[in-house]
């Protein structure tokens, strides 16, 4: 529990990816991505239950070796590969206070494809969550200047170029770009209300936690390889160096 809140952590991880074949199980320093999960959740005390929601039954076994409990299995409707996060959650909640006979008040969301995860991360978004009060609060990273939407360009069929945003047209040098930020999937709380009532992962008062330095985000054969290169100058719970 944190400050009297039950916590449960839900790690989304069906067996359909299809950039990269059984995505959450490929390895990072030799452990497979959704098990590397569990080693982070067992170095946090606050997490009161932490389950795998999958519909693939080698991931719900690697996931349960790893501590994280599999108590069901994903339903094929809430499985495809545009089904959004909320429903996932949604579906998690609802499921597991039912067999668990209990109300958890915050909802941990861990992705197995952002394997940079440490503990601390986790743990700041849970207090950020709690002490300011937020609805919801996602982890993120800041942007590169070349990715900027002011730097971005279009071309069209007939191979016309033209700014994304007439405004990039004003920018000579990055200086000029107030920062943007992205997700980047270690980390994501949400209120219990926020996704029974206000139906959303983006409640009405919503916070974030600035990941500083680069971090992986697999959704490529190359950002495996970033991963591996990343785990050499900054250890994670459970993998090898």
């Amino acid at each position: 529990m944190l400050e009297g809140r039950r916590v449960l952590a839900v790690v989304p991880a069906r067996g359909g990816s299809k950039g990269i074949p059984l995505k959450n199980l490929r390895k990072v320093g030799g452990v497979p991505l959704v098990a590397l999960v569990g080693h982070v959740v067992r170095a946090i005390p606050s997490i009161d239950r932490a389950i795998v929601s999958t519909d693939h039954e080698e991931i719900k076994r690697v996931a349960e070796e790893s501590g994280l409990a599999a108590p069901f299995r994903r339903p094929d409707n809430i499985s495809g590969s545009i089904i959004s996060d909320f429903e996932v959650l949604y579906h998690a909640l609802t499921t597991m206070e039912s067999l668990d006979g209990v109300v958890y008040d915050i909802v941990l969301m861990l992705q197995p494809t952002s394997p940079s995860r440490k503990p601390e991360h986790v743990e700041q978004t849970l207090s950020r969550l709690v002490t300011e009060d937020f609805d919801t609060v996602w982890t993120v990273s800041e942007t590169d200047s070349k990715g900027h939407p002011l730097k971005q360009l279009m071309v069209s069929d007939s191979h016309d170029l033209d700014y994304y945003d007439a405004r990039g047209a004003t920018i000579i040098a990055r200086q000029q770009l107030k920062p943007l930020y992205h997700r980047n999937g270690i980390a994501y709380a949400f209120t219990r209300d926020c996704l029974l009532l206000q139906k959303t992962t983006k409640g009405r008062r919503s916070g974030a936690v600035i990941i500083e330095g680069p971090v992986a985000n697999i959704d490529t054969e190359l950002d495996l390889e970033w991963a591996e290169f990343l785990l050499q100058r900054q250890p994670i719970p459970g993998a090898k160096r």
